[in-house]
């Protein structure tokens, strides 16, 4: 179902920015919110941001989203409302933000979700968003979910015909039941040992793992963040990016051009591509977009790209993760269906090399949320 967009004079499609979250990466959606905010299109789009604090409830014009910046100091959060807010569905169809006291804040066309990991990216909004009958940016609730959850993404891309590197699965029921047999299971793998919470993203409470007496310390650190944990053999090669955008009308989605982050190193502190090196370290990783790769490999990763991103039923955007390996397989590590969206973000930079500039993304995105509509599909 398309919703249609009044055209009056003067109006604006009324865009809901939803940023911060329930999850470790809030301090992350904030800083994405103010680079959303900054880059929108005023004569295309009236954006109203609403910051939704650690405890779930929604705060509007309490906090300043567009000074947020990760300067290093403090991350940026979005504060405990005095007066939350929510949305409501009208009779007439329309949904509209209200204050908790039921004052009317006016209608909503289409909601930019800038949320990451639990609670905002893994198909619990999405479902809100589709039962109010208000279009969304970004993929459903189901691709959602699959795309949050790493053990259930790789399931989905084995049966897409991907290659996908060995790993095993910790759920809680598991560790607390036996965890002597979980570690037997886990470290059968070959080392190193990447160890990630099962439904997390910014490299929160991710451990590269050398040697098995350090594997329980690693289980527990990712399990601060999700009881369910992954753990994943090391794979030899490069790690290769790159992005794919919905295509409109059903046609074909599109992929960008890939990208490569060269990390410095252990010289500088960072063992891989971590929280630091993503978001606090400018001078940690560089970007080479496009890779250094033959014209024909490019092809086939972005042609790789879209078969993940279709794997998980992908609708909006995503960001799909490769290791490119010395004897020239392509095994896909992940794709991430809400990825960072800062200006100097993976997605968008890749985009932007690609001739697609962040403010044309961005009004990109919105315009093909609001074609796809809410309902089955």
């Amino acid at each position: 179902m398309t919703r249609t967009i009044p055209t009056a004079a003067g109006r604006r499609p009324r865009v809901l920015l939803l940023f911060g979250g329930r999850s470790s990466e809030h301090p992350i959606s904030c800083i994405t919110a103010a680079g959303v905010l900054h880059a929108a299109d005023p004569e295309r789009w009236d954006v109203v941001p609403v910051g939704v604090a650690p405890s779930g409830l929604w705060s509007h014009g309490e906090v300043d989203a567009a000074a947020f910046a990760l300067d290093g100091g403090e991350l940026p959060a979005v504060p405990e409302p005095e007066r939350p807010v929510s949305l409501r569905a009208r009779p007439d169809g329309a949904v509209e933000l209200v204050g908790g006291d039921g004052e009317d804040l006016g209608a909503v066309d289409v909601v930019f979700p800038l949320l990451h990991g639990p609670w905002g990216e893994d198909g619990t909004l999405q479902g809100m968003f589709e039962t109010l009958g208000l279009p969304y940016v970004g993929c459903g609730v189901l691709s959602s979910a699959v795309g949050m959850d790493k053990h259930f993404m790789k399931v989905a891309f084995e049966a897409a015909g991907l290659e996908v590197g060995p790993w095993e699965t910790v759920t809680d029921r598991q560790w607390r039941r036996d965890p002597e047999a979980a570690l037997a299971r886990a470290g059968a793998l070959a080392y190193p040992l990447f160890v990630k919470p099962a439904r997390g993203g910014s490299s929160f409470g991710i451990t590269k793992v050398e040697s098995p007496e350090d594997l329980r310390a690693a289980v527990e650190e990712a399990r601060r963040f999700d009881p369910k944990v992954v753990v994943e053999a090391g794979i030899l090669g490069r790690e290769i990016e790159c992005a794919v955008l919905d295509g409109r009308a059903g046609d074909a989605p599109r992929a960008s051009l890939p990208g490569e982050i060269v990390v410095k190193g252990a010289d500088a502190g960072h063992q891989f591509y971590d929280f630091e090196a993503k978001y606090q370290d400018r001078e940690a990783a560089q970007l080479s977009c496009p890779a250094e790769l033959p014209e024909e490999e490019i092809e086939r990763l972005r042609s790789l790209a879209v078969r993940a991103f279709e794997a998980v039923d992908g609708a909006g955007l995503g960001r799909c993760d490769f290791f490119f390996t010395p004897d020239g397989r392509w095994v896909v590590n992940e794709i991430n269906t809400m990825p960072g969206f800062t200006p100097i973000s993976m997605y968008p930079a890749m985009w932007e090399r690609t001739g697609i500039a962040y403010p044309e993304l961005i009004t990109e995105l919105l315009e093909l949320a609001l074609e796809r509509g809410v309902g089955l599909h």
